[in-house]
């Protein structure tokens, strides 16, 4: 997909992976709408990557169709590209479960993804025209300790990148599944504060670069799950 004058809405856009991903579309003469939860994060976003901004939650799954609506009317009722970016995390022992945390990290990585891609792809099939690109994690891949909440969202994101692979083909709809490892964000990070970065760790545009590759391959081909590995992490 040639992206220059592409609709793309980007969830989760105003900061890390999404905010780097908005900058490098936008540069690239794409139609970039990003959405989040604060005010202030996303004018800093739209000034730092020249997007159209719109707040809301995705986790308030009693607006999401309205707040699609409004996505929809911005981008002219034309979606290309959905990235749905959006997501949090929570570590905890098995000790230390509880119900609110799963809902907490659910919400949004999972019930929030899976209902405002619902709204957005009706007009993708409309078109028979379209590609998804779902942020999981490599955490998606195997779990490890302290993750049962976070990982097993992402697990839950494979599983509806492969259901969605088999329903949307046949309507010439791609959906990819991107998974970075560890990356220098504010992810984790209550007041979401960006962590400085290190030399020998993901940044996030290694992983937008990942993500735009994905978005400007052929349209007679798609990438159906790629991992981004830092090269040498350990020392």
């Amino acid at each position: 997909m040639n992206v220059q004058g592409k609709n793309i809405i980007i969830t989760g856009g105003s900061l890390g992976i999404g905010k780097e991903t908005a900058r490098t579309l936008v540069q690239k003469g794409a139609n970039v709408l990003i959405t989040g939860r604060s005010a202030s994060r996303l004018i800093e976003a739209q000034n730092y990557t020249g997007a159209k901004i719109i707040e809301f939650d995705i986790s308030n799954h009693k607006n999401i169709s309205e707040n699609a609506v409004k996505c929809i009317d911005i981008l002219d009722h034309k979606i290309d590209v959905l990235i749905n970016n959006a997501g949090i995390g929570v570590r905890k022992s098995i000790i230390e479960l509880n119900i609110e945390d799963f809902l907490k990290v659910f919400n949004v990585n999972v019930f929030g993804l899976a209902l405002f891609t619902k709204e957005i792809v009706p007009h993708m099939i409309k078109e028979s025209y379209g590609t998804i690109i779902n942020i999981g994690s490599t955490a998606s891949l195997k779990g490890y300790k302290n993750g049962s909440i976070y990982s097993s969202s992402k697990f839950a994101v494979r599983c509806l990148t492969q259901c969605w692979q088999n329903e949307l083909r046949p309507h010439n709809i791609r959906v990819c599944q991107i998974n970075p490892s560890e990356v220098t964000t504010a992810f984790g990070n209550p007041e979401r504060v960006e962590r400085e970065y290190v030399d020998n760790k993901l940044t996030p545009k290694e992983i937008a670069h990942s993500i735009v590759s994905a978005i400007e391959m052929d349209e007679r081909g798609f990438i159906n799950e790629l991992n981004i590995w830092a090269t040498n992490p350990f020392n």
